[in-house]
Parts: C-alpha cells; sequence; structure tokens
C-alpha cells in the first residue's frame, strides 16, 4: 500500500508539471496572437488546456483597429505578406486592367464592322441599290401618305407616285442629253478658239515657248496614246462593265422602290420580326423616328440642290459661259452630297469657261461657286437641314470622305444619310434607357417609402410590402 501511495504521488506531481507546462505554453500563444496585426477571431476563442482562464491583453483606446485578416496560401507554396495582393489580378493597375478590357472588346468590335464591310463590298450591288431606293422612297413616300389619305387605293397611289417619278428622272436625262447635242457644234468651235488662244499665250506670254517646242508637246501626248492603247481598250471594257452593273443596280432600285411605296409597313412589321424579342420593342420606336429624320433630310436636300443650281445656273448664264442648263442639272445632282458636292460639279464650268472665254470669266464663275457655297454652309443647311440633321459640319465632311473612299460617288452620296439615321437611333435608345432607369429608381423610392410606412404602423412582411 505504502508502494502504491508513493507512486500514485509522483504521478499526481507528473501530471500537475505537465499541466504547468502547458499553461505557460498557452499563455506564450495567446500573448502572440494579440501581438500580431491581423489575428482570426476563431483562434482567440480557442479552450484553455487548463482551467486557469487568462485573459488577452488590453490594448490601448488610442491604438488603431487592426487591419483585415488575409488567410494564408500555404496550399499555393508561399505566405501570404502584408503588401502582397491575395490575386496576381489585383497586382495590375485598375486602369491598366481598364484599357485592356476595353481594348479587346474594341478589336472584337472592329473585327465584325470588318466583316460586315467586306460582305458589304461583295454585294455593293445590292446594298447601293437598297440605300438608293431608301432615299427614293424617302422622296416619294408623302406623296403617297397624301394620296390615300385622301381616298386612293394604296396600289394606285404607290403606282401612280412611281410612274411620275419615273418619268421625272427620265425628263432631266432627256433634258440634259438634249441641251449638250444641241450646243455642241457652237461649243466645239469656241473650245477650238480657246486652244488657238492658250497656244498664242504659251508662244507670246510670259513662258515664252516656241512653236516647236508646243508641236514636239503635242506628238509626245498622241505617242503616249498610242503607247497604252492596250489599256484604254480595257479600261473601255471596264467601263462597259460598269455601265452594266449600273443598269442592273438601276433595275433593281426602281423595283425595290415600289413594293417600298407598295407594302413598306409589312416590310418593316417582317423585319422587326428577325429581331431578338427584347430588341423588338426599342426598334419598333425608333424606326420611324430614323424613317422621319431619312425623309426629312432628303426633302430639305433637295431643296438645297436645287436653290443652288438655280443661282449657280444665273451666274454662268450672265457671265455668258455656254451649256448653262445643262451645268445648272449637273450642279444640282452633284449638290445631294452634302457643302463639297455642287463645288466639285461646278469646276465643269469653271473648265469650259476658261476654255471658251478667257481665264478671267473662270476666274468669275469660281467666285460665284464658292459664294454659293458659302450660302449654303452658312445659312440653307442650318435653317432647311439643322433639325432633320443634327451632325457637325466636321462630321459631315469626315463621312463623306470616308464614303467616298469606301464607295466611290454612291458612297458620299448615302454616308451622311446614313449617319443622320445613325445618330438618330442611338439618341432614341439612349433616352429610352435613361427614361427606363429613372423609372426603375422611382418604383423603388416608392417601394423603401411603403416599407418605412409598413414598418412604422406596426410591421408587416414582406409579400405585403411588395404588393405596395
Amino acid at each position: 500500500m505504502a508502494r502504491g501511495g508513493k507512486a500514485f504521488t509522483a504521478a499526481a506531481t507528473g501530471l500537475a508539471l505537465v499541466a504547468r507546462a502547458a499553461a505557460g505554453i498557452e499563455r506564450r500563444r495567446r500573448a502572440a496572437i494579440a501581438a500580431e496585426p491581423a489575428a482570426p477571431a476563431a483562434l482567440m476563442a480557442a479552450p484553455a488546456v487548463h482551467d486557469e482562464q487568462i485573459p488577452p491583453p488590453r490594448r490601448p483606446a488610442a491604438e488603431a483597429p487592426p487591419e483585415p485578416y488575409l488567410p494564408s496560401h500555404g496550399a499555393f507554396g508561399r505566405e501570404v505578406h502584408p503588401g502582397r495582393p491575395a490575386t496576381p489580378a489585383e497586382a495590375v493597375p485598375w486602369g491598366l486592367r481598364v484599357a485592356a478590357e476595353s481594348t479587346w472588346r474594341l478589336l472584337l468590335l472592329g473585327a465584325a464592322l470588318y466583316v460586315v464591310f467586306r460582305v458589304v463590298d461583295m454585294l455593293r450591288l445590292v446594298a447601293f441599290a437598297v440605300l438608293a431606293s431608301l432615299l427614293i422612297s424617302a422622296l416619294l413616300e408623302p406623296t403617297v401618305s397624301w394620296l390615300r389619305r385622301r381616298g386612293v387605293p394604296r396600289s394606285l397611289a404607290a403606282a401612280g407616285t412611281f410612274l411620275s417619278g419615273l418619268a421625272g428622272i427620265g425628263l432631266v436625262g432627256w433634258f440634259v442629253v438634249w441641251q449638250v447635242t444641241t450646243n455642241l457644234p457652237s461649243v466645239t468651235v469656241r473650245v477650238q478658239d480657246g486652244v488657238d488662244k492658250l497656244r498664242d499665250w504659251l508662244v507670246t506670254g510670259p513662258l515664252h515657248l516656241t512653236q516647236q517646242q508646243i508641236n514636239d508637246f503635242a506628238k509626245q501626248i498622241t505617242t503616249a496614246i498610242n503607247a497604252n492603247s492596250e489599256q484604254i481598250t480595257s479600261a473601255g471594257i471596264t467601263g462597259a462593265q460598269i455601265a452594266v452593273e449600273v443598269l442592273t443596280a438601276m433595275l433593281l432600285a426602281f423595283f425595290t422602290t415600289f413594293f417600298l411605296l407598295y407594302d413598306g409597313e409589312k416590310i418593316w412589321g417582317w423585319a422587326l420580326r428577325g429581331l431578338p424579342r427584347h430588341s423588338r420593342y426599342a426598334m419598333a420606336g425608333a424606326g420611324p423616328k430614323a424613317w422621319a429624320t431619312l425623309t426629312a433630310y432628303v426633302r430639305g436636300t433637295v431643296c438645297v440642290a436645287f436653290i443652288d443650281a438655280v443661282c449657280i445656273g444665273i451666274g454662268i448664264e450672265l457671265l455668258g459661259v455656254p451649256l448653262a442648263l445643262p451645268l445648272a442639272v449637273i450642279i444640282f445632282l452633284g449638290a445631294f452630297v452634302p457643302l463639297v458636292g455642287a463645288l466639285v460639279t461646278g469646276t465643269i464650268a469653271v473648265l469650259i469657261a476658261a476654255v471658251t472665254e478667257g481665264p478671267f470669266t473662270a476666274l468669275m464663275v469660281l467666285v460665284v461657286l464658292v459664294a454659293v457655297q458659302q450660302l449654303e454652309g452658312h445659312i440653307l443647311q442650318p435653317l432647311i437641314l439643322g433639325r432633320a440633321v443634327r451632325v457637325h459640319p466636321l462630321g459631315v465632311v469626315l463621312g463623306v470622305a470616308a464614303g467616298s473612299i469606301v464607295g466611290g460617288i454612291g458612297g458620299a452620296i448615302v454616308a451622311v444619310p446614313l449617319i443622320a439615321v445613325t445618330n438618330t437611333v442611338v439618341t432614341h435608345l439612349r433616352r429610352r434607357n435613361e427614361a427606363g432607369q429613372e423609372v426603375f429608381v422611382a418604383l423603388e423610392a416608392a417601394r423603401e417609402a411603403a416599407a418605412r410606412t409598413v414598418g412604422a404602423a406596426g410591421g408587416g412582411s414582406t409579400a405585403e410590402v411588395d404588393a405596395v
């Protein structure tokens, strides 16, 4: 029994020593955790090995609160340092991340636009025919609507308006050809006289050229023409192909124009059904606004072009330049390209005046062209097209230049109406989104007010608040 009591005493003494050692270890662990800047709350609540509860040390009131705890990344083979981000993406500056994400989105959009332009270039004949038919339909559609409001059947109104427009285009073409063929002999004689005057000026003028030098220059031109006869012949063949394509495009445009005038509303409804369901309502509202903008643009452009042609035609007629009426018609057609079209086509009148009447008359014709262009840019365009086409003149010039590069003369004609219609659609969609956002904010504010009212009245369920 004595031997057993000694063993029990020795065991109790050993357990007491172990408990004291464990308590010391726990005390040091708690002190280390309290000294760390960011310690997890779960470790602070760990149970003590010994029954003695050791309270954590108190912090001074002026000491700043601990920083948030960053978990250890031991699974990745490293420890988190205070200045190291938790993930590699967080190490990239915010501006660089925004620039990178914006860049790849712009690249994707640019690739999509490139594909669209390639498809349009492959189908340029159809594309230009459809765009031309849209412009002609925008010009003629108000007449069709007026006839239908007067009780004329839809088919008769569309056919009558279409045939009247076609007859008008044919009369304009016939008038130009008739004037040119009628005045061509006298113009040829006057051009020959102008060439003789130019030759005399080269000999007796400040250049002091000899007749032999002029003859040698003429021979060089003739030799160049004979040497490049194959290229000229191929250019003629290409011109014939272009003429066939233009004729095909005109027939396709006339066919499309008639059906747009006859059944435009159903065609628009069919196009809407091809859009996603959530986009139909937005485009259904943007479509009529875009059509109104296109109609106003075409009618305003016709008015501006008519004023340009009349003013320039009167000016060159008073100056005695031949072919004044055909030149006025050409300037009228060229004025469909805003800001620069009338000036470019008016250079034909300057050249004819220079050859037939002399340099002074050509200079006066140029003055007339510049004056009419200033009148168009500062008075006619803002008054007639200002409300319909809200595009800055710089945007118009850049659009015309880009359109001419992409599609030639046709691209220059359709560039500005495309910009105007796109601007109208984008503005409508942006305002629609802003209005929807305002309605959403108002509904949320009303819901919060209803929730506060229900809470102040004694509480209520979530379903009651949602119902309010």
